[in-house]
């Protein structure tokens, strides 16, 4: 006989597509960051249009995507965040409410972040963002000024984020970095609640219109 409880059943709770974005968006974060920082100019363009590329996708994911990718999945009214910090919060498979507000955050954040990149002019008007013709030097300087302080609080956030990671790994003893990367997390609840799947055909149409649009910003929407 032995006191210990049974541990939790594992269920699916990220599909393929979600762990590939988040993985592929950390990436690129990282590489925005250092052809920033070494003045590669020309790749740190490609990293922009690759991230746009990847939220558009990830936007387009959180309302046609498996159930526990949508936002009507996990984001939640201030009612259920105050709920889960008193712990009278029901939990379901994906994101806990707090969760829900950091990735929501960072998605906005680095949305923002892109979209000020492609309004940019540098000083010499040499390095812009294809977007520039559509705005004053003036304009375009004040949108590098924010594309520059932005990332500061990006980078805050990013902290918080991976800061909660280790939280959960070293106190709660639960591996987020292994559920986002085979999908499975520990759920004591009904496991038919876990993650029900969208539709392949749904990727290949988000993708679609992710490298679309993309392509149809770098052309300045001039064809």
């Amino acid at each position: 006989m032995t006191d210990d409880a049974a541990p939790s059943p594992r269920v699916l709770v990220w599909d393929v597509p979600v762990r590939v974005c988040h993985w592929l968006i950390v990436l690129l974060v990282g590489a925005s960051w250092w052809t920033a920082e070494a003045k590669r100019m020309d790749w740190h363009q490609y990293s922009g249009y690759a991230l746009l590329a990847l939220v558009t996708f990830r936007l387009y994911w959180g309302f046609f995507g498996s159930s526990t990718a949508r936002f009507s999945h996990f984001v939640r009214g201030p009612g259920t965040v105050l709920a889960y910090l008193r712990g009278r919060w029901a939990a379901i498979p994906g994101h806990n409410p707090l969760g829900a507000l950091s990735v929501v955050a960072l998605l906005g954040l680095l949305l923002a972040q892109i979209v000020l990149g492609l309004f940019t002019v540098d000083v010499d008007g040499i390095e812009s963002g294809p977007l520039s013709l559509y705005v004053s030097f003036d304009a375009g300087r004040v949108a590098a000024d924010w594309h520059d302080g932005l990332f500061d609080v990006l980078l805050w956030l990013i902290g918080l984020h991976i800061a909660a990671v280790l939280f959960y790994l070293l106190y709660k003893k639960e591996n987020l970095i292994s559920t986002m990367l085979n999908g499975k997390r520990a759920y004591a609840g009904d496991p038919s609640a876990g993650m029900k799947p969208a539709p392949w055909s749904r990727v290949v149409i988000g993708l679609v219109l992710a490298v679309l649009l993309t392509w149809m910003v770098t052309k300045a929407f001039q064809f």
